[in-house]
């Protein structure tokens, strides 16, 4: 689907016209980049505890199917005759022609919305085009194409998006990283890099992480050393939501995925995208966030005796987690430490907050887990120092919040995440 800087697992995919429909397309664009992003999944509710103003400052999980991606690399076109919808938006139409490549000698400056559907045709293998939609390169949202294709075994939609990530930047590193199977369901992610230096994901997953639907989304994103990106995503269903599954697997297998994607056709529809005057020339420097590694290796210091870790987070900035096993089945605990929260103190410490005697506020929370996962609960301990300094910590009764149930409660109840939230070793750490 269109490139995403921003999620996943909320209403990202939607149509693309003007009014409601461009506002579910700007939640698309949210993660990724994220998944974002790519694709990174992330926690509705720690994005509130966080304070959604925050920015940088948000330490965000992995998105989990990463929609934004990036396409480089030239390509021998597949075959299809370069089909111009009407203006009626839908239609009927069967690709024929030669085997051409469709990059010209000449580049363009700018792409209509139909210019690009009638690339996006051509590229595809043969097949039956049914409804269209698109964005050109000339409007305030990045360009997409969308088309639904049937190659004989079932509609499906695929769809092509197009942006820019500064080269050597946390944006440009995330899109091409595979999400944490912890946090994210998915069968398949693979990551290449291309002989001129272009970074390929391929990802295999779901249009719903809790898989409450049966549509499968499969996303390939390429990143250049330029900052070129373009993401195709294409699914099992005529619509990325809200249709049902028309054939077991989307269209194009792995090898087509990764041909369409790296088409030399659609670098150009990249740099054919204005450049903002005022957008930075070079990658920000890394958030200066306390490192996730200090903090997961913290976290399991402050575990209570009788758990067994199976599984902890690599190094995520300010974000941890880890997996246990206290006999009874397996349990997710999360946490986040934020310094500097203050600013948004009062979005997150509302009614039921306790003051403690230093000032440091705290609040507890039971409510069903936020991803969706049968039967899963969350329990949060969440807790501000006086200078802003928030450790929040959740645990599930399950080991992924995306997967069922495994256990009535989490491994560690709600006096015992209090506990860790407030312990002083957080300090050490910022």
């Amino acid at each position: 689907m269109p490139v995403d800087d921003r999620h996943h697992d909320h209403d990202r995919y939607h149509d693309h016209h003007r009014g409601d429909d461009e506002d579910r397309f700007e939640e698309r664009l949210g993660e990724a980049l994220r998944q974002a992003g790519g694709a990174y999944e992330t926690d509705r509710r720690a994005l509130v505890a966080a304070g959604a103003t925050r920015g940088h400052r948000l330490l965000l999980r992995r998105r989990a199917a990463v929609v934004a991606g990036v396409a480089s690399v030239a390509l021998v076109g597949l075959g299809g005759a370069l089909l111009v919808p009407g203006g009626d938006g839908g239609r009927q139409s069967v690709a024929t022609g030669a085997k051409t490549p469709v990059a010209s000698a000449t580049p363009k400056t700018s792409y209509t919305g139909d210019q690009l559907i009638g690339l996006l045709e051509k590229l595809l293998p043969r097949g039956e085009f049914g409804s269209a939609e698109a964005r050109g390169t000339n409007e305030k949202l990045p360009p997409y194409a969308q088309v639904v294709y049937n190659d004989g075994k079932g509609k499906a939609a695929v769809a092509v998006g197009f942006n820019r990530v500064l080269p050597g930047s946390e944006q440009a590193r995330q899109t091409v990283e595979c999400p944490d199977k912890v946090l994210t369901l998915y069968d398949s992610c693979v990551v290449t890099r291309l002989p001129d230096g272009s970074a390929l994901k391929i990802f295999q997953g779901y249009e719903y992480p809790d898989r409450r639907a049966d549509t499968k989304l499969w996303t390939a994103d390429l990143v250049t050393p330029k900052g070129q990106h373009v993401n195709v995503s294409e699914w099992n269903a005529a619509a990325e939501k809200g249709a049902p599954v028309s054939r077991a697997e989307p269209p194009l297998s792995t090898p087509r995925l990764k041909t369409l994607a790296t088409a030399g056709a659609w670098l150009g529809v990249v740099d054919a995208i204005p450049v903002d005057p005022k957008a930075p020339t070079a990658a920000p420097a890394q958030p200066s966030g306390i490192d996730g590694s200090a903090v997961a290796s913290t976290l399991v210091s402050l575990l209570p005796k009788g758990v067994e870790v199976v599984a902890k987070s690599g190094p995520d900035s300010g974000y941890a987690y880890a997996v246990v096993d206290d006999g009874k089945g397996r349990s997710l605990i999360q946490i986040n430490v934020q310094p500097n929260m203050s600013d948004v103190e009062h979005q997150l410490f509302g009614a039921g907050t306790e003051t403690l005697a230093d000032g440091t506020k705290v609040i507890t929370r039971q409510e069903p887990g936020e991803k969706g996962g049968a039967g899963i609960v969350m329990w949060t301990a969440d807790t501000i120092r006086t200078d802003g300094f928030r450790v929040v910590v959740s645990a599930f009764n399950s080991g992924s919040q995306v997967t069922a149930a495994t256990r009535t409660a989490p491994a560690l109840t709600a006096k015992q995440l209090r506990a860790i939230a407030l312990s002083a070793k957080w300090r050490g750490l910022g």
